[in-house]
């Protein structure tokens, strides 16, 4: 019996639970078989997360000068990019961004900010700006403001931030090759505290910076392990000037490969197409989504250009996939 014929007998609306070696093996399918994979991966989502996706925005609303030196970002201030400083936005503007957003379809609108973590200016800055998404958006709203302690994590929490980004970005034995100057260990620490004080915890990754496949399995197995609800499935879109910037993109199948295993070992969250996605799986997006993608951050990133909003939500159409409502 392949692998394919048996996590298919063992799934029967059910999911498999996957060995280490089977979620290897998926990753090592043969080009033939991602097809049956990418079937699989599609009714164990429909089973367990419906056919609804949700929709995010989100803003840079502090770019550049960051003094972390994580390699494949063009906001640190360690690597000579074209990205330069600015401060922290306006609320006006980002109230705009969130209105034209949820126009657009989205129901979440995600705050960003290029710091290692937030001082108490910027902390100011942040509630005041979920306080007036509030006040003139339904959005809801979620932050991504780097390492918290619990004081800030409990002000974000007590101003109605349902959800907090903070991604792991990699497993942790890949880690010490793409920052060192902060740890693995410290993000895992703000992770737990943010689900430890109620927030939905958003964490995820970046694909294609030189891990191995068996440490994207490793990486896999330590977020299940933390248990967030949504996981960002970011593509390494190799920025100029950083030490990541000559690397070569994943593989459209590969990146197929990886999603689909992610649905497999995830089957109720939200699978988040994030960052790169574009550029890596070009023609191939929807089969992303057929692979287990049931959420999509629309318009830019950070420092990075996305697909028009009218291309996403078009797509959604195209393949009968409901928006997610703002009330479920």
């Amino acid at each position: 019996m392949t692998l394919l014929s048996d996590l298919d007998a063992k799934t029967n609306g059910s999911v498999p639970e996957l060995s280490f070696d089977d979620a290897l093996r998926i990753l090592e399918l043969p080009d033939a078989e991602v097809p049956g994979l990418v079937a699989l991966a599609h009714r164990v989502r429909l089973h367990h997360a419906g056919p609804e996706v949700e929709v995010e925005s989100i803003i840079s609303a502090k770019t550049g000068g960051c003094p972390e030196d994580c390699s494949f970002c063009s906001q640190s201030r360690q690597w000579p990019t074209p990205v330069r400083p600015e401060p922290f936005i306006e609320i006006p503007p980002l109230v705009e961004a969130a209105k034209r957003s949820q126009e657009a379809g989205a129901t979440e609108f995600c705050i960003v900010l290029a710091v290692r973590g937030p001082d108490d200016r910027i902390m100011k800055q942040v509630l005041a700006a979920v306080d007036a998404l509030h006040a003139l958006t339904d959005m809801h709203v979620a932050c991504s403001l780097g390492i918290l302690t619990r004081e800030q994590a409990h002000a974000l929490h007590n101003a109605g931030v349902r959800r907090y980004n903070h991604n792991l970005e990699t497993a942790r034995s890949h880690f010490p090759k793409i920052c060192t100057t902060h740890t693995w260990e410290e993000r895992w620490e703000t992770c737990e505290l943010v689900l430890e004080l109620g927030m939905e915890l958003c964490c995820g990754g970046i694909f294609g910076m030189g891990e191995t496949p068996r440490q994207r399995v490793e990486f896999a197995f330590e977020l299940k392990d933390l248990g967030p609800r949504e996981i960002p499935m970011n593509f390494l879109n190799p920025r100029p000037g950083t030490p990541l910037g000559d690397r070569d993109l994943v593989n459209p199948l590969d990146a197929i490969r990886t999603i689909a295993l992610f649905r497999l070992m995830f089957p109720d969250i939200v699978l988040r197409y994030a960052g790169g996605r574009e550029v890596t799986l070009r023609e191939l997006q929807s089969m992303g989504l057929y692979a287990g993608i049931n959420g999509i951050i629309i318009g830019n990133y950070l420092t990075t250009l996305g697909r028009q909003p009218s291309e996403d939500i078009a797509m959604l159409e195209d393949l009968k996939m409901p928006l997610k409502s703002l009330g479920i």
